[in-house]
């Protein structure tokens, strides 16, 4: 063993995952404090960003580089450490690690190499920002960033359309404006949003408007644009008399090939869906 390697007395040999502050220093835990101060070794997504974090708080300890390039090959290096009797806590840029951040990959593994692992609670974005959004919070969505490719961003909301819950996406400030646009064709200018913006920072701001009239606002200042977003979707309201999204497309599929009768009849099966109203809506629609 190297001298970093030394056996710790101060913590047993386990996989700490522990949240850090999305942006304010002073929200982090006094027992995320202690874990960094105790463990034998981090691992941080940017051992710069995270130095500066540790240093704050006047915590030396040797970092360990793992981000999205070398998770999966550098996992290994760090069960193995564990087993060798080392304490190692895991922590990403900001909030808690794994979401939209590294650690899947090592968690999976140590989980199968019979390695504990010991969640430190604390600060996360999606969270923070819903519990201030004034968004139905009884039942939420958390998709992470959206494709950066049109096509793939397009295809994403169109599966979302139908969707009840309040949806929380992730959001950098060079394709908010793009995003805003799509929601708007997709999932309709009158649809509610409310977007979250340096959180927890100097800056800190929350919007909430229609997406139409939010993509104006937007764009009326580069300033609207900067910083870090949490991007939060009111869920569809439903109205239970209505014809789901998913059978009409069913249904105008079928009708490409088949008389309408028998296309609604076959979709009527296929969604438990009454035929007349399929077949009534065919008629008005297709």
């Amino acid at each position: 063993m190297s001298e970093n390697d030394q056996v710790s007395s101060q913590l047993p040999a386990k996989l700490y995952i522990v949240a850090t502050p999305i942006g304010n220093f002073s929200d982090i835990t006094y027992r995320a404090i202690e874990t960094l101060q105790q463990v034998d070794l981090v691992a941080a997504e940017d051992t710069r960003h995270s130095g500066k974090l540790l240093s704050h708080y006047q915590i030396k300890k040797p970092l360990f580089p793992l981000h999205d390039h070398n998770e999966r090959e550098r996992g290994k290096v760090l069960i193995d450490k564990i087993k060798a009797g080392l304490s190692v806590a895991l922590i990403s840029d900001a909030g808690t690690p794994l979401i939209s951040d590294p650690g899947y990959h090592l968690v999976n593994e140590c989980r199968e190499a019979g390695v504990d692992i010991v969640p430190i609670p604390g600060p996360s974005a999606v969270i923070t920002a819903l519990s201030a959004a004034g968004l139905p919070t009884d039942r939420f969505s958390f998709e992470g960033f959206l494709p950066a490719k049109e096509k793939g961003k397009q295809d994403k909301l169109k599966a979302l359309i139908e969707e009840t819950r309040t949806m929380i996406f992730y959001e950098s400030p060079r394709r908010i404006q793009d995003t805003i646009k799509q929601v708007i064709a997709i999932l309709g200018a009158e649809r509610k949003l409310v977007i979250a913006r340096e959180l927890t920072k100097t800056f800190e701001s929350f919007y909430s408007l229609p997406a139409e009239e939010m993509l104006v606002f937007l764009n009326q200042d580069s300033n609207h644009c900067r910083g870090e977003f949490v991007l939060m979707v009111a869920g569809a309201q439903k109205d239970e008399d209505s014809i789901p999204q998913v059978a009409l497309n069913t249904l105008a599929l079928l009708k490409e090939q088949l008389p309408l009768k028998k296309a609604a009849a076959l979709t009527a099966q296929i969604h438990d869906r009454q035929k007349n109203e399929l077949y009534k809506w065919g008629l008005e629609n297709l």
